[in-house]
C-alpha cells in the first residue's frame, strides 16, 4: 500500500503557532460533536469485539487438545491481543465512562482492578503499571525524554553497537517474540514503583528494567516482578488451562500446553507489529522540549504518530484499533467506533491547516521501525517547533 501521507504537507514541514491554534480550534469542535454523539451503540460495538475475541478463544482451545498446531495457536493469540488492544486499552483510558447505562465493570475505575484483573485482563502486565506507564507518561509526554516508550532512545544500545546488520535483525526478531514479559511488564512495573516512591531519593533508586535486581528473586524488585507479573499469568495460561484437559488424557493436556506456548509467541509478534511502529520512522518527530500549551499538544500527537490502513471492523479488529493512532492520541478517552468516524475528518483538517499526516500499511511501518531500531534511519528531531537534525529535515 503506498503512503497515504499528504504530498502537499511533507514530513518535517515547519508549522507556525497560528496554524497550530487554528488546527486545535477545529479539533475542539470535532471532539465536542463526537462526545455529544456518544450512545449505547458505541458500547454495543465494544461488546461485539469482545464476542469476536471470545469466539477465537473458544475455537482455539476447543481444537488445541487434538494436536499442537498453528491454527489453534493463532486463534488463541488473536483473542489474547484483542483482549489487550481492543478491550482493555480503550476501557482503561475511560473511553466508555461517559456513556450512560453501561455496566460498571466496563468503566475505567472498575475494569481489571484488584481481583478483577484475573477476570477482565490477566496478562504479564500489571493494570496499575499500564495506567501509569502508558495512559499517563507515554500519552502526555509523547516523543519526549519522559516518554518511556521512545524507541530511538531505548534502542540506542543496538543502534550504536558494532553488531553486523544480520545480528541486529536477529536481536529484534528474538525480542519481538518475548517483548511483553521482557520489556512491557518490566517497564510498566518500574514506572509504577517510581510513582509510588515516598521520596525523590527512593524514586531515583528504583531499578531499571534490565538491571539484575529487577529480575533476580534475590532482590525485592525481582521478587515482585515474578510474583505479580510472571507467575500469575504463566500459572494460569500454561499450567491451569492445560490441566483442564487432563480428563482427555496427558497427550491432550500436553498439546494444549505446546499450542499455548506457540500462541504466546504469536501474540507477542502480533502486538509488537501493531504497537511498536506507531511512533517510529524517519518521517515522524520526537521532541527535545516539553509541550508548552494545548495547541502544541494536539500538533505533536499528529506529527509524532502514524496510522495504518483503516476502514472496516475486521481490518481494525486485526490491527487492535492501533491503526487509528493519530486520532487515539488526540482523544484517548474515546470509544473505538468513534475513531472510524473521526479519522477522515482529522485527516482533512491536517491538510487544511498544513499539518503532516502519515498513513501507511503496517508492513511499511514495521520496515520503518526496524530501521530506527538498527540505526539505519533517524527520526525527525524538533526543538521549539524547528527541525534540528539536518538529515531528517531533508526527508
Amino acid at each position: 500500500m503506498p503512503s497515504q501521507s499528504s504530498l502537499a504537507v511533507p514530513p518535517g514541514t515547519v508549522v507556525t503557532d497560528e496554524q497550530k491554534a487554528a488546527f486545535a480550534a477545529d479539533l475542539r469542535k470535532l471532539r465536542a460533536k463526537a462526545t455529544k454523539d456518544l450512545s449505547m451503540e458505541d458500547f454495543d460495538h465494544l461488546r461485539k469485539l469482545e464476542r469476536w475475541g471470545r469466539i477465537c478463544s473458544l475455537l482455539g482451545y476447543g481444537t488445541a487438545w487434538i494436536m499442537p498446531n498453528p491454527i489453534s495457536a493463532l486463534l488463541i493469540s488473536t483473542a489474547n491481543v484483542n483482549r489487550w488492544a481492543n478491550i482493555t486499552h480503550p476501557i482503561s483510558h475511560g473511553g466508555y465512562d461517559k456513556i450512560k447505562g453501561i455496566p460498571e465493570k466496563y468503566t475505567s475505575k472498575r475494569f481489571a482492578q484488584g481481583r478483577r484483573r484475573f477476570i477482565d485482563w490477566l496478562d504479564w502486565i500489571i493494570p496499575a503499571g499500564w495506567d501509569q506507564e502508558h495512559n499517563q507518561l507515554h500519552h502526555y509526554n509523547l516523543g519526549e525524554d519522559d516518554d518511556p516508550d521512545l524507541l530511538e532512545r531505548n534502542m540506542e544500545w543496538l543502534r550504536s553497537s558494532k553488531l553486523p546488520k544480520w545480528a541486529r535483525f536477529a536481536v529484534i526478531a528474538i525480542f519481538a517474540c518475548v517483548w511483553k514479559p521482557i520489556y512491557y511488564a518490566q517497564s510498566t512495573l518500574r514506572e509504577l514503583r517510581v510513582k509510588n516512591a515516598k521520596s525523590p531519593e527512593e524514586a531515583a533508586n528504583v531499578a531499571f528494567s534490565f538491571e539484575a535486581r529487577a529480575w533476580s528473586p534475590r532482590h525485592k524488585e525481582g521478587r515482585e516482578y515474578w510474583m505479580r507479573c510472571i507467575l500469575p499469568y504463566a500459572g494460569i495460561r500454561f499450567v491451569a488451562i492445560p490441566a483442564l484437559f487432563l480428563p482427555l488424557g496427558v497427550g491432550a493436556a500436553t498439546s494444549v500446553l505446546l499450542t499455548s506456548l506457540l500462541a504466546e509467541v504469536f501474540a507477542n509478534l502480533h502486538s509488537f507489529a501493531v504497537i511498536v511502529p506507531n511512533h517510529s520512522g524517519d518521517d515522524l518527530a520526537r521532541f527535545e522540549d516539553p509541550i508548552k500549551n494545548k495547541n502544541e499538544y494536539y500538533y505533536r500527537q499528529v506529527v509524532g504518530s502514524v496510522n495504518f490502513r483503516t476502514g472496516s471492523d475486521l481490518n481494525d479488529f486485526l490491527h487492535g484499533w492501533l491503526n487509528y493512532q493519530v486520532e487515539h492520541h488526540l482523544w484517548p478517552a474515546m470509544p473505538l467506533s468513534q475513531y472510524q468516524k473521526l479519522q477522515p475528518q482529522v485527516k482533512a483538517l491536517c491538510e487544511k491547516h498544513g499539518i503532516p499526516y502519515i498513513q501507511e500499511s503496517v508492513f511499511s511501518r514495521v520496515s520503518q521501525m526496524v530501521g530506527i531500531m538498527t540505526g539505519s534511519r533517524n527520526m525527525i528531531v524538533e526543538k521549539q517547533g524547528l527541525v534540528v537534525n539536518s538529515e531528517a529535515a531533508a526527508v
